[in-house]
Formats: C-alpha cells, sequence, structure tokens
C-alpha cells in the first residue's frame, strides 16, 4: 500500500490550520518567521492528517528517530515521509518505509552544488542534458528522497551513492530493489524511494485539509 499526495497551501487558512494540528506541530510552527514557512508547515501535516484518516488512523502519535525522521509509534507498519517547497506540500504514507522529496525546479539554480557534491557521471549527465537545470532537479529529489527513505536525511553525503536515469530510475549497487518514482508537478519536481513503484499521485485542495 502506499499513496502519494501533494497539495498547494498558498491560501492555507492559518487561524483555522493552526487550530487543528497537535501542540509540538503548533510549537514548530511557531518557530518560523514568516506566514509563508508557517503554512507549509501547518499544511504538509494537515496533509499528513488526511491522508491518514482516509485508513481510518486518527490519533497518530509521532515521535522522532535518531536522525530526526518522523513516525508514528502507536501504529505498526504504517509509514510516511512529508516534504515541502515553494507553494507545494508533498506526504506519502505507506506499510513499508518511504521517502519523498518536492522542489521547486528553479531555473537559476548554480550547478556547482552538482559538480561539488553529486557523483562524477551524475554531474556529467547534468551538463550534457538539453536543459541541465531541469536534470539536476530530477536528480536532487531522486537524491533527496533515497536520503529520507534511509532516514538518515543528510547526515548520508550526497556522494556517498549514484542515482541512474534511464529506462527506469536505479540505485547503484543497490541490494534491496528499491522503487524510485519521478514527477512533474507544475514547475516542481516531485520524487518518492521505497519498496512499491508509485503510477499516480493526487492532488488535493487546501480547503480538504480542514
Amino acid at each position: 500500500m502506499i499513496k502519494l499526495a501533494y497539495c498547494n497551501v498558498d491560501d492555507l487558512n492559518l487561524k483555522i490550520g493552526y487550530n487543528l494540528v497537535p501542540q509540538d506541530r503548533k510549537n514548530k510552527i511557531n518557530t518560523f518567521r514568516f506566514d509563508k514557512d508557517k503554512k507549509l508547515s501547518c499544511g504538509a501535516y494537515l496533509l499528513l492528517k488526511k491522508l491518514l484518516s482516509e485508513i481510518n488512523i486518527y490519533n497518530p502519535i509521532i515521535k522522532l528517530k535518531k536522525y530526526g525522521k518522523s513516525y508514528i509509534s502507536n501504529y505498526d507498519n504504517i509509514y510516511f515521509n512529508l516534504s515541502h517547497s515553494g507553494k507545494l506540500v508533498s506526504c506519502a504514507i505507506s506499510d513499508k518505509p518511504i521517502g519523498v522529496d518536492i522542489e521547486y525546479n528553479d531555473p537559476t539554480i548554480d550547478l556547482n552544488i552538482a559538480k561539488n557534491f553529486f557523483f562524477n557521471e551524475e554531474y556529467e549527465n547534468i551538463m550534457k542534458s538539453e536543459n541541465p537545470s531541469n536534470e539536476f532537479f530530477k536528480y536532487w529529489v531522486l537524491k533527496e528522497s533515497y536520503m529520507k527513505y534511509t532516514g538518515m536525511g543528510f547526515h548520508l553525503d550526497l556522494d556517498s551513492f549514484q542515482i541512474n536515469i534511464g529506462e527506469k530510475i536505479t540505485l547503484k549497487n543497490d541490494k534491496n530493489n528499491l522503487k524510485f518514482s519521478l514527477f512533474d508537478v507544475y514547475n516542481y519536481k516531485l520524487a518518492c524511494a521505497g519498496k512499491y513503484e508509485v503510477k499516480k499521485y493526487y492532488e488535493y485542495n487546501v480547503k480538504d485539509l480542514y
């Protein structure tokens, strides 16, 4: 079982949304200075809450693992991951470990990031592509989705593993048969890493989250 979804939270009503999240999420929202960031933090949790309610989970107790990945402590075999960028939040839920990333496809990105932190072959593929910035974000979201899948996040170096983008997307020297999924969502890239290949993603209206 897996479900991948996203939502534009630019029009999120913070007064309503804030009252629908637990205290620990309120504390996190309060750390942000700008409403844009508050909306992303609030909206990500509300999207998670919505997806969990669809499988009859209404009282998740969320805790953090060693490297900061969140998990639901009172339900076995229910995993989730959250991501946000720009105006969009994304969430994946599954019965197996999962990682998700969404990023605004910024054409002004400094490609030296890939030169300095990616595998040489990944960087070379980016630079020889017709649209290097677009290719960069393919690698970026795929790599970050894998890092989040492992639970290590940026404690795992970007150049410690290699993503191969071809007819299928694979992890070099992968022994666990991981599945990668990559989508274009407007001017964003959305990727998922886990035990299942995702064929479809879902769009939610912000009003669906209240």
